[in-house]
């Protein structure tokens, strides 16, 4: 392992949750602001709050610890994009608020859209592992019969 990829695994904060494109997600970020304080404004305080950007996710760029995702929302009728590093410590959390139906790697083509035609059809999400035709997620135990019963039945 050379020195970069130590230095990029440093970086690395808590397991990031699961999220892909078309997913509209709110992202909370750490901002610290800087302000001046006295009438001869030499000492600084600095204030951290958290400001929260919620949009859809249009793309994921990069792997492992250099990976970047761009969101986008709609902000009083503009389009605001913004660019988050996945394990950046200036992130304090993201939430998946909803899945999106893509078929596509990259929705750049929503930049061009407005109203209902820039909307993404909501998928639906559940935990049960994918399966292949013929069986199912999971297996239900047959219960033991009655010989006793069955045979008597058949008579």
């Amino acid at each position: 392992m050379n020195q970069l990829e130590r230095l990029e695994q440093s970086f690395a904060t808590e397991p990031v949750p699961f999220f892909e494109i078309g997913d509209t997600v709110r992202v909370k970020v750490r901002v610290v602001e800087a302000r001046a304080s006295g009438k001869k404004k030499t000492q600084e305080e600095e204030k951290e709050r958290i400001q929260v950007f919620e949009g859809l996710v249009i793309g994921r760029k990069g792997r492992s610890y250099s990976e970047t995702f761009t969101v986008r929302k709609i902000s009083f009728g503009v389009g605001v994009e913004r660019i988050f590093p996945v394990h950046s410590p200036n992130l304090a959390g993201i939430e998946v608020v909803r899945k999106g139906k893509v078929r596509r790697a990259k929705l750049y083509y929503i930049r061009d859209k407005k109203g209902k035609a820039a909307k993404i059809s909501e998928r639906e999400f559940s935990r049960a592992p994918k399966t292949h035709k013929g069986t199912t997620a999971t297996e239900v135990e047959e219960l033991p019969s009655d010989d006793t019963n069955s045979s008597e039945a058949s008579d």
